[in-house]
């Protein structure tokens, strides 16, 4: 499974999201019909994945948290030990803390 940055194709999002929320980074990703919403604020990071037309399957919750919590955030900025998943068939929320805030 490929996951592509797609940022550019939902500026609108984006830009509420910066306008509305304490985030200070939003960016969109797609891996086929799976959409992915990082957003990093001060005190945490969040991962929200959909998918609109069936549920999300264990090997993309797997891939995509992996891509993101092993790969692309800065370990230093990860407290593994508070990591919260919120879980229904078509939408996983990860809320990943950053240590001392």
């Amino acid at each position: 499974m490929k996951i592509i940055n797609v940022t550019n194709n939902h500026r609108g999002l984006v830009r509420e999201q910066l306008r509305n929320t304490d985030a200070e980074l939003v960016e969109v990703y797609s891996a086929g019909n799976t959409d992915v919403i990082y957003t990093k604020a001060p005190s945490h990071h969040e991962i929200v994945v959909s998918n609109k037309h069936r549920a999300i399957r264990p090997d993309e919750r797997k891939q995509i948290k992996s891509f993101f919590v092993d790969k692309r955030i800065d370990q230093t900025d990860i407290d593994r030990d508070n990591i919260s998943l919120i879980e229904t068939p078509n939408l996983i929320e990860i809320s990943i803390p950053i240590p001392g805030e």
